[in-house]
């Protein structure tokens, strides 16, 4: 089973970073780390889709010349998919919204193959009672029922201020456990 962690935003030692490292050493206590990989989306050159069709007569090939194939295949290789956000403007960062677009390229592909598990860690500045919270959910709920893949968590959390996160060991706990849970429940 392999784990692909994208951390959706441009701090990367932010809140959202905090919460995905936080996961991934719960999950290592279960798998071993080189089924595991983390993907930073701001380090990526992904041009915004274009709408140009080539992918849907060329076999999934994105003809723009920056780095969608290469994450596309990232996510193609993996099982598990675990993406990370921070909230904005009540929706996932720009970021990550690129990546998740293209997979656009080779939806064909993705729906006729085995089924991949997906998780999804928000982390924003208001209450977790806030839309914000469940548009984004609702959003990767849709994108996994679409590609036929399974949608098996998303965990919000409330953190303002840098730091916020990692001040909070409840949370971190939280999602150190989550972590450990999802290596043994679905890598044995």
């Amino acid at each position: 089973m392999k784990y692909l962690f994208i951390q959706g935003s441009p701090r990367l030692n932010g809140n959202t970073a905090t919460a995905l490292k936080a996961l991934i050493e719960g999950l290592e206590q279960e798998v071993k780390p080189e089924n595991i990989e983390y993907l930073e989306a701001n380090k990526l050159f992904i041009t915004p889709c274009q709408a140009c069709d080539s992918c849907k007569t060329n076999g999934g090939i994105c003809v723009q010349e920056d780095e969608t194939n290469w994450t596309i295949q990232k996510i193609w290789d993996s099982d598990f998919i675990i993406l990370g956000t921070p909230v904005y403007y009540w929706g996932m960062s720009a970021q990550l919204k690129l990546i998740l677009d293209k997979l656009y390229c080779r939806n064909d592909q993705f729906k006729r193959s085995q089924e991949k598990r997906i998780g999804l860690v928000v982390v924003g500045g208001n209450r977790l009672t806030d839309p914000q919270y469940s548009i984004i959910d609702v959003q990767v709920s849709c994108i996994a029922d679409y590609l036929n893949w399974r949608h098996v968590f998303t965990n919000s959390y409330s953190a303002y201020k840098i730091g916020d996160l990692a001040r909070s060991e409840e949370d971190l706990e939280d999602l150190k456990n989550l972590g450990a849970y999802l290596g043994h429940e679905h890598h044995h």
